[in-house]
């Protein structure tokens, strides 16, 4: 799932009563910081330019990364030219050439997708999904000759309830009712303004006409924007919290709400890998698309962004709505990106809930057995995932663990107490932290922007692995991952703010590296292998 602040990175939410809607911009950095080095440039970003002198004049060869995310826009300018194709199909000739079992997959494969074209936007959460199903089992209960596992039934519905109303509180509490009625009254009164004085733009010389005499829609439409002014949003900002609380009540928390039937494959057929679409870029490619920019912008451009890798192909796989992902989804996603050539797959999502578990540890050991790296995102709930679950996970369900997965946390630009981010998740099962805070890089509309989120950081590891495996192919996934770990930059004795509190932390308290990658070191130390 793709989940506050992945892309509500600055927006923070006060509501007390529905009268207060408050938002931080942090302080502003260079678009390229992560790339840089703090041993040359003060900030703790990858060494990323650095790396590239030592590379000098060594042959690198293309690596394909698999981005398993929301889709990706392909023909971005600064994208379009790093996306793989697969040389094995002819397009658009309604054949499955290359025999893999995906019709016209050019670009990648879209799992998300129906025949006709239509692709799912938004999906329920897995706890409302678990929360249906056991709902539907205790409706044919006696609770009065209930059988010890209806009883246990019972109580797992219990527990189910709770988290739910747990959550929809939560989002209560957030404003999240609140921002959505706002927006809608906002919408409307913007339309009606639009209308009456035939502009395009509502600039404050347009609501200058609004006085006391005007229709009290007018009147009403003036104080909204008035009140957006005080809320210090931009309409952009406020379009996104909308975005995400309309995601979150309307879709993910609704148990009646089933988009599967857009797809017409049957969901609990684990062993069904046939069904989507070519369609990757979806309805809503943005944070797709901006993952895709930090492993893969073409470097050295006046866009004030470099990818991090110089030689990749960007395998798109679509596999991630606006709600939590299914776990068959994720799995037939991961192999499909090991049977078609990906050297590194970057995940940058999560959820609290995996029931089908099995199929999923079965695809990473796929992925493991044929050399594959993956990178993936440790989530933004400031929460030790020692202690509570976080889906997918590096630890199969008999307890080893995958040797090719690096976890990943974010870190800041910010100096002293403040390199880790607060939203963070944290603990051993973290490997390594990445910037992760306000990167800068490509969106949708052939436009860019900033962003923050370990889904942000995860593409910065999965791109120091991809430019590792460019240069120095011999090495293997299993390989790439400890030598980024080993090498990672270790603030020492550095006490930081602990995610989510005010309380102090050693930084090497927090990963199972306790560093931050930096991929000049980790290439400075292949070249002596």
């Amino acid at each position: 799932m793709l989940k506050l602040p992945f892309f509500l990175s600055f927006i923070t939410i006060s509501i007390a009563s529905n009268t207060s809607f408050g938002q931080v911009t942090p302080l502003k950095t260079m678009p390229n910081w992560y790339n840089l080095d703090f041993k040359t440039d003060n900030v703790y970003g990858i060494g990323t330019e650095k790396a590239y002198e030592l590379l000098k004049n060594k042959q690198s060869t293309p690596v394909i990364v698999a981005i398993l995310d929301s889709g990706i826009e392909i023909d971005h300018p600064d994208l379009q030219k790093n996306i793989w194709i697969n040389e094995k199909e002819i397009p658009k000739n309604g054949i499955d050439d290359d025999n893999n079992g995906y019709i016209d997959d050019i670009n990648g494969w879209d799992f998300l997708g129906g025949k006709d074209g239509q692709d799912v936007k938004y999906e329920t959460q897995e706890l409302t999904r678990l929360f249906k199903k056991y709902k539907d089992i205790i409706d044919k209960i006696d609770p009065l000759n209930a059988s010890f596992e209806e009883k246990k039934n019972i109580e797992i519905f219990k527990d189910l309830k709770t988290k739910i109303e747990a959550k929809t509180a939560e989002l209560d509490n957030q404003g999240g009712n609140f921002i959505i009625q706002f927006y809608e009254s906002f919408q409307k009164s913007k339309k009606i303004i639009q209308k009456e004085y035939n502009v395009e733009t509502v600039t404050p010389e347009v609501l200058e006409k609004i006085t006391a005499i005007s229709s009290d829609e007018l009147r009403k439409g003036k104080n909204n924007y008035a009140l957006l002014e005080k809320f210090e949003l931009t309409e952009e900002r406020l379009d996104e919290a909308y975005e995400y609380f309309d995601a979150q009540i309307n879709y993910g928390l609704n148990e009646d709400y089933n988009p599967r039937n857009i797809i017409g494959d049957d969901v609990n057929n684990l062993k069904d890998i046939n069904y989507g679409n070519n369609e990757v870029e979806g309805p809503d490619a943005s944070h797709g698309t901006h993952v895709a920019g930090i492993i893969a912008a073409i470097r050295n451009t006046d866009n004030n962004i470099n990818g991090i890798c110089n030689n990749v192909k960007i395998m798109v796989v679509r596999t991630v709505p606006n709600g939590d992902e299914r776990d068959k989804d994720v799995a037939n996603a991961i192999k499909y990106a090991v049977k078609n050539g990906a050297k590194v797959i970057n995940m940058s999502f999560g959820k609290d809930f995996s029931p089908q578990k099995e199929i999923v540890d079965e695809a990473v050991k796929y992925a493991e057995a044929n050399d594959v790296l993956i990178v993936h995102a440790a989530g933004n709930d400031n929460q030790n995932i020692d202690e509570v679950s976080n889906y997918p996970t590096k630890i199969y369900k008999d307890g080893s663990q995958c040797k090719s997965w690096i976890e990943v946390g974010a870190s800041t630009w910010k100096p002293g107490n403040e390199l880790v981010a607060n939203f963070s998740n944290y603990g051993k099962l973290v490997d390594v932290f990445a910037p992760g805070l306000d990167l800068y890089s490509s969106t949708i509309d052939f436009k860019y922007k900033e962003e923050s989120g370990t889904s942000m950081a995860s593409p910065v590891v999965a791109g120091a692995a991809a430019l590792i495996r460019s240069y120095f192919p011999n090495l293997s996934a299993s390989q790439v991952k400890t030598l980024l770990l080993e090498t990672a930059e270790k603030p020492k004795n550095l006490e930081v703010l602990k995610p989510g509190t005010q309380s102090k932390i050693y930084f090497n308290e927090l990963s199972n590296s306790g560093g931050i990658i930096n991929v000049y070191n980790a290439i400075e130390k292949a070249k002596k292998y």
